[in-house]
């Protein structure tokens, strides 16, 4: 890149872009005005010969037409007063011609404007005008260089009599040559006037544009913008006007699940092509607005702002926030967990103190009966889950979540149909979705006049289905494909994540498998989330 910058400083051009711009421009408008007056001037002298030949031999054809001229020419001799030296002599002071020249078959002068050449041969060869043929040429006679015209003189019986020579001064041809070039060169002067302030009104334009920074430096910008782009942790996307790609840096091809060397093909085509349609290309796009939008492409929660460009594009930025959604939902989790050991540890107190006071009053088989009661609640509810589902992932999911349950209030139920076989190929994609339904059934059911949460899961050949059933309010039938998009939500947001993701996540989560999630009604009321995903099993 520094070898056109040491050229100029070799050559003494000026270092700006803007000025090297002007002087080439420059250059080039003085190259073109010089190259088009010399094509010009070229053909020039060639035409103004061939107009010249052209009167002459007009004049000649128009003297020769005279029929008194040919009868001079029969009737007289070659003498100074000769009607035909008259008659000559007349044409060619009326047109301006160096001489009007008639002669005799002989090739003898009739007339001369010098008066003591007639009667004496003519200098060149008249054999062609007395054959009958009519001549233009440029040649040299006895009045110098000229432009010459010859045409037979044909008597009234069309018989050839003698022949007409007429000539032009070629110094007036040259003469007019040289008076056409004072006004080309005007011509071409305005014309590179004309081009010099248009090169330097685009130079300045141009300098505004570049900031007036030298070919290095705008060299050097370019290469630190490649650099500090695919170098961020923070995904680029960088779009024109009418919606196409303009550049993709590798961080924002990780995010966006495109190949790596994928990034580079994407430059020129409309997003759509690039993303597909979605709530990431509506929002990449501008047709969703605010600041950090959240969107979810493939299994990545991203964090997107679009900043518009002074041309009318704009460019859009994303950062990866699936670890922290996951973080928050373990912080979720973990707070539950914590809020159910409370309560477990509260309500194991008013146990012990219960049987405590059981032993105290003598009552050792109610001691015995209440002891044996607590204890195979908890184990019924885990040997139930057990049996149904083997997954031991799945499994200790569901423990934990009817825990929490019971401690809310709320019953959570495994369905009689559930059997669900240990051969899951992605247990843990199947433990996010049916975490986030549960989570959901259960703030759904919680205050509802009869709360419950029942959960389906079965497995038919190697497609596994789930089904989360709730007694809440349900979800309107316009709006079971809403609640599927990205930052969709009826709850107020956490202080440490946002909401509005779950569903959208389950729903990526069963798309990514092949498989579909739809919003429903349950039998008795309430929503009804619906998760089928084949090939779910080995």
């Amino acid at each position: 890149m520094r070898f056109p910058l040491l050229s100029a400083r070799r050559l003494g051009l000026p270092r700006r872009a803007v000025s090297q711009i002007l002087l080439t421009q420059l250059a080039i408008a003085a190259g073109v005005a010089v190259l088009a007056t010399g094509l010009f001037l070229a053909p020039l002298s060639a035409q103004l010969d061939d107009q010249a030949m052209r009167r002459a031999l007009a004049i000649a054809q128009s003297a020769a037409a005279d029929p008194a001229l040919a009868a001079g020419v029969l009737s007289s001799g070659a003498s100074a007063d000769s009607p035909v030296q008259s008659s000559a002599e007349r044409i060619r002071r009326a047109t301006g011609a160096e001489y009007v020249v008639v002669l005799d078959l002989d090739g003898i002068r009739r007339s001369h404007p010098s008066a003591d050449r007639i009667g004496l041969p003519v200098s060149t060869d008249p054999s062609d005008a007395l054959a009958g043929r009519e001549v233009m040429e440029i040649d040299d006679g006895t009045l110098g260089r000229s432009a010459r015209g010859k045409v037979p003189l044909l008597a009234a019986d069309g018989e050839i009599v003698g022949a007409v020579s007429v000539g032009i001064a070629y110094d007036s041809v040259r003469d007019r040559l040289l008076g056409a070039i004072p006004g080309l060169l005007a011509y071409a002067g305005g014309a590179l006037a004309a081009g010099a302030l248009a090169a330097y009104l685009l130079s300045r334009r141009i300098q505004r544009q570049t900031r007036d920074l030298a070919f290095s430096d705008i060299a050097g910008l370019l290469a630190e913008r490649e650099a500090m782009l695919h170098s961020i942790r923070e995904g680029v996307i960088a779009l024109a006007p009418d919606g196409r790609v303009r550049l993709v840096n590798d961080e924002a091809a990780r995010l966006l699940g495109l190949a790596p060397d994928a990034a580079d093909g994407c430059a020129g085509r409309p997003l759509e092509d690039v993303l597909g349609t979605g709530r990431t290309t509506d929002v990449l796009s501008g047709r969703v607005t605010g600041q950090d939008l959240l969107t979810v492409q493939g299994s990545r929660v991203l964090v997107a702002n679009r900043m518009p460009t002074e041309d009318g594009g704009a460019v859009a930025t994303l950062r990866d926030r699936t670890e922290l959604e996951h973080l928050g939902r373990e912080l979720d989790s973990t707070r539950g967990l914590i809020d159910a050991l409370r309560a477990q540890d509260h309500e194991h107190a008013n146990r012990l103190h219960t049987l405590l006071g059981l032993l105290e009053l003598g009552l050792h088989e109610e001691a015995v009966e209440f002891v044996t009661e607590v204890a195979g609640v908890h184990r019924t509810t885990a040997e139930q889950v057990t049996e149904k589902v083997h997954d031991p992932l799945l499994a200790a999911l569901l423990v934990g979540k009817a825990t929490v349950a019971a401690e809310r209030g709320v019953p959570l139920r495994l369905a009689g149909t559930s059997l669900l076989p240990d051969r899951l190929v992605d247990p843990g994609g199947l433990v996010t979705i049916l975490g986030n339904l549960v989570d959901n059934a259960l703030d759904a059911a919680t205050g509802s006049a009869a709360p419950l949460v029942e959960v389906e899961l079965r497995a038919e050949g190697r497609t596994a289905v789930l089904r989360v059933r709730d007694s809440g309010p349900g979800v309107p039938a316009a709006r079971r494909e809403e609640i599927f998009t990205e930052g969709w939500s009826t709850k107020q947001p956490k202080a440490h994540r946002e909401r509005g993701l779950g569903l959208a996540l389950v729903r990526r989560l069963a798309e990514r498998q092949g498989g579909s999630a739809r919003a429903g009604e349950a039998a008795d009321g309430g929503a009804e989330f619906s998760v089928v995903l084949p090939e779910a099993l080995r």
